[in-house]
């Protein structure tokens, strides 16, 4: 193996490149299709993937990470995976299909009967290029992965756009469902290279599996937690009301599904490679975190002050109804900002029992949290959504961390710098746009408000709270060579 520091260098250069375009692209995408289709048309396929994305938790099984996760994989090993994930992607294909109809009756709305048998193929699209991707990964190829998930974002984005100008309705977002895992998995196969043999006996993939099959049951406990209010809202309050929420919800994850998407790519393959080193392997995650929060918590802000102003801007007056639940969803970035890294910690050190374990605890929490908010609508479930998640947030680094190599201490030493940054910055930020930006268009007062934000915020960071020295630190890191005990380390991996 290559020097990791280099690696993961030029990954993180690649993924943060790939950070800023698939997020130029969402947003720009999120506000032509907002402005060319209606709620409904986004509530009806909210429905349909409301129940598909159950399924298509096991499209991988978990057999991407644990591809990344082995210290070393043989090429029967890949291979042998490779059926595995193409046959379950087949046999959920076939139990959409088959369950067309049960979701139409369900919702009472008998479209969703052919989009959910026509979004069901995604399922095979995805499973034939499961391992192609974990090889990129695992081969720390983020260069070739970040152009592979922009271009297949662009040209997706691009057939939703005609489609919907054409007059198509919700089957333009059918359309973008389904190019956009073909085109992805297609580059896969051309840019990885690698061509599966046949399955063999004996070849040691169990463990693989077990591994998989735990983070894959972690994923449908939480998935389930996350989006039974979007079945709740959709089957008794209407596609309307679930489009507006879904808007609202999609908008606010963009950021942090986007950072930690970028981040925790390389930080996993990093970090899965340093599990023996228990120092290094705490420094690395440290660095990342830290600039994953420090990222995250003054757009968490923004998007909770200035909730009208952006809900207007990207969707269009006729989503104003959004812009509460929006800000009322605000806080739960945060949380996901602060807990999701540790996922990656779990992860690359095995602990994915763990990490199941939380999931089982903190699933019947939030859903219990959406019937009590279910009689109140979108914004009833949104504020008992978002205050289990501020509840649960300390419980969750206490366990995650227990053990560990990172203690509560270094979470909350990186926590609280960003964090009480930002309150400043909010403060003034709010007081000025209160008092001065009723003057401005929403457009201008947007990019004010926001950039006064931004600007307060990196000067209290950097100089009040004294992280210039930690930044520029992390600067040289990255742009330093390896030094002599890194490759030491790295070599024998």
């Amino acid at each position: 193996m290559k020097d990791l520091k280099e690696k993961t260098i030029r990954g993180g250069y690649a993924r943060g490149a790939a950070l800023a375009s698939t997020f130029l692209l969402r947003v720009v995408s999120l506000m032509l299709l907002a402005r060319l289709l209606n709620p409904k048309d986004f509530g009806l396929l909210g429905m349909v993937t409301a129940f598909t994305g159950v399924l298509s938790l096991f499209r991988d099984f978990g057999l991407s990470s644990a591809t990344i996760q082995r210290v070393s994989v043989s090429h029967e090993q890949t291979s042998a995976l490779f059926w595995v994930n193409s046959l379950v992607g087949a046999l959920l294909m076939i139990i959409a299909m088959l369950s067309a109809p049960l979701v139409a009756a369900f919702y009472h709305e008998p479209r969703l009967s052919v989009v959910t048998a026509v979004v069901s193929t995604s399922f095979l699209f995805n499973a034939l290029g499961v391992q192609h991707s974990a090889i990129l990964q695992r081969e720390m190829r983020f260069t070739a992965l970040a152009v592979i998930d922009v271009a297949s974002l662009l040209v997706s984005t691009g057939i939703a756009v005609i489609a919907a100008k054409a007059g198509f309705g919700y089957w333009a977002l059918v359309a973008m469902a389904l190019s956009y895992p073909l085109i992805s998995t297609i580059c896969f196969w051309l840019v990885c290279g690698w061509v599966p043999g046949k399955i063999h006996r004996g070849t040691g993939i169990r463990s693989m599996i077990r591994f998989g099959g735990t983070l894959t049951l972690n994923g449908l406990v939480m998935y389930i937690a996350s989006n039974f209010e979007k079945i709740l809202l959709g089957r008794y309050w209407g596609a309307e009301a679930l489009g507006l929420y879904g808007r609202a919800y999609q908008l606010i994850r963009i950021p942090t599904d986007n950072l930690n998407s970028a981040v925790g790519d390389v930080a996993f393959s990093a970090l899965a490679r340093l599990q023996d080193d228990p120092d290094k392997l705490r420094r690395y995650f440290l660095k990342g975190y830290s600039l994953v929060l420090s990222l995250t918590i003054p757009i968490t802000i923004a998007c909770a002050i200035f909730a009208d102003d952006i809900v207007f801007v990207l969707l269009g007056p006729k989503w104003k109804q959004a812009a509460s639940i929006f800000r009322l969803l605000a806080p739960t970035m945060l949380v996901f900002a602060v807990s999701n890294p540790l996922g990656w910690l779990l992860n690359s050190v095995g602990l994915v029992g763990r990490g199941l374990k939380i999931a089982l605890v903190i699933a019947p929490l939030m859903i219990i949290s959406n019937i009590v908010g279910l009689p109140y609508g979108p914004r009833g479930v949104a504020v008992a959504y978002s205050s289990v998640m501020l509840l649960w947030i300390i419980p969750i680094v206490l366990w995650c961390t227990h053990r560990t190599v990172i203690s509560l201490g270094d979470v909350v030493r990186t926590v609280v710098r960003p964090l009480g940054s930002i309150v400043p910055a909010a403060v003034l930020a709010w007081v000025v746009v209160r008092y001065c930006g009723h003057s401005f268009s929403p457009w201008v007062r947007l990019v004010l408000e926001t950039s006064l934000l931004l600007v307060t915020y990196t000067a209290v960071l950097l100089f009040v709270a004294g992280q210039k020295a930690f930044y520029l630190d992390l600067l040289r890191t990255m742009t330093a060579g390896p030094t002599v005990e890194e490759k030491r380390i790295v070599s024998a991996s």
